[in-house]
């Protein structure tokens, strides 16, 4: 059978006025932006769809969990800590925003060595061949140290480095995530796979009392997600498998030991969105009712940008 072009002529139309758009220069296009202005002027002008649209809304439900008094949960992966973003983070912390943080074992380790030595980052391809990389003596020797003896006074993770950060008086203590979270007695967890960090490969790791150690912050961090329910907010910031396998995991414990965790928000902060984030933080906890966020970008200008947001609101 041979085609010929089909005729136009019977097509139907209706009127432009008509029809429903999804974009609106009256609601959703951005103000102008101006010299000097604020921080609040700045977000206020930012058009309201995308990414501008769920960022606002991330604000906005971190805002409404503190006038609650839920938990805000910030579990971040190891470069936001190498992203210099302490002095950020502290300051939402000190701000009674972010009332819990879950680490994993990298982010632990960067943010040891720059209370001790105010540097980090070690150069692996440089070193990796001659069989030095991750092998700096203090490092390893002050963190096994710290969890060792954490573990004998009952302590998790988190509490026994940042408290070992604190008794040790380190030089640049004041830089410490860790130690900022043991001065203000919110939750920092830390979540490792035995293997995963330069600490194992020191003679004196104890897998026994590191495993130890990070399954009490495991269930520290359940009983943090147990609050989450009608109004909490979980962030995941620059963690692609570790942390967000472990929140749901926390979050199925929750629900099976019968606590209510529904009506809340999640996002996931990073560069690219990877499976298990959009999967495990976004989209299946919040199936029920909730709401789920993905923010793209690099964590060194979102999370200031997150954080100016929240802290103009609260004290606006």
């Amino acid at each position: 059978m041979k085609y010929r072009p089909v005729d136009l002529s019977g097509v139907t139309t209706y009127p432009l006025a008509e029809r429903k758009n999804k974009v609106s220069i009256r609601r959703d296009f951005a103000g102008p932006v101006t010299p000097g202005m604020s921080v609040a002027d700045l977000l206020r002008s930012l058009p309201n769809q995308l990414g501008a649209e769920a960022l606002t809304g991330v604000i906005g439900a971190v805002v409404s969990a503190r006038e609650k008094g839920k938990p805000v949960i910030l579990a971040m992966g190891a470069h936001v800590i190498k992203c210099g973003l302490q002095p950020v983070l502290k300051t939402l912390v000190e701000a009674d925003v972010i009332t819990a943080v879950a680490l994993n074992g990298a982010g632990s380790i960067h943010d040891y060595e720059l209370s001790l030595i105010g540097e980090t980052s070690e150069d692996v391809g440089a070193v990796l061949h001659c069989g030095t990389f991750g092998m700096a003596e203090e490092t390893g020797s002050h963190i096994n140290r710290a969890l060792r003896d954490g573990v004998a006074r009952g302590l998790g993770y988190g509490e026994s480095v940042g408290r070992f950060i604190i008794e040790n008086n380190n030089p640049y203590r004041t830089s410490s995530l860790l130690a900022t979270c043991v001065e203000r007695d919110i939750p920092v967890t830390v979540h490792v796979a035995v293997g995963t960090d330069i600490i194992h490969q020191h003679p004196e790791a104890d897998g026994a009392v590191i495993g130890e150690a990070t399954f009490r912050d495991f269930r520290l961090l359940t009983s943090v997600v147990a609050d989450l329910g009608d109004g909490g907010v979980y962030l995941n910031v620059g963690s692609a498998v570790l942390l967000p396998e472990v929140f749901l995991k926390a979050l199925s414990i929750a629900q099976n030991l019968g606590h209510h965790v529904d009506h809340f928000s999640t996002a996931n902060f990073d560069m690219q969105q990877h499976y298990r984030p959009l999967q495990n933080v976004v989209k299946r906890p919040t199936s029920g009712k909730g709401r789920g966020y993905t923010i793209t970008g690099h964590h060194e200008i979102m999370i200031p940008l997150l954080a100016a947001g929240i802290l103009d609101r609260i004290r606006g």
